[in-house]
């Protein structure tokens, strides 16, 4: 009788962990239209304010957002915009990579939001004219190369 409770028990810590991960993110559980200027505007002056250990999940958290919005953008075919919030992605990437030794905290949190955020980067990839790519494969790039110092940093830790 015990075979048939095993797969339920394998699955169950999976389940408790996505449950608790859309509630304790609301944003992300409401959908892209949570994301409006005030929204990011707040949360990237969180990330700002934030401790420094807490700085590199809450920027990871806004590179996602901004990830979306600007697949928002692409699909509008608002080009000029969706360049732009790229290089705001470019920005906080780097200041993920500039606080990822301090913040301990929620590194695996991290990693998979910005796993996330690069995997829909490179869905995007086919809404840009082939002129738009560079800017979008360069940030996917640095979403990437980001990605990968943060998984090391999970598995040092």
């Amino acid at each position: 009788m015990s075979f048939l409770y095993r797969p339920v028990r394998q699955f169950v810590p999976l389940f408790l962990l996505v449950s608790s991960f859309c509630v304790a993110h609301p944003m992300r559980a409401a959908g892209a239209d949570a994301y409006t200027p005030e929204a990011l505007k707040a949360l990237e002056q969180r990330a700002t304010e934030a401790k420094p250990r807490e700085q590199c999940f809450l920027y990871t958290e806004l590179v996602q957002a901004m990830t979306q919005k600007a697949g928002q953008e692409l699909s509008d075919g608002d080009t000029e915009q969706a360049t732009a919030t790229l290089k705001q992605i470019d920005k906080y990437a780097h200041l993920i990579h500039l606080n990822m030794a301090r913040d301990t905290k929620r590194l695996k949190n991290a990693e998979m939001l910005m796993h996330n955020a690069a995997y829909r980067l490179g869905q995007y990839m086919h809404l840009v004219s082939t002129d738009d790519q560079a800017v979008v494969k360069d940030t996917l790039k640095q979403l990437n190369q980001v990605n990968d110092e943060l998984l090391s940093q999970v598995f040092a830790h």
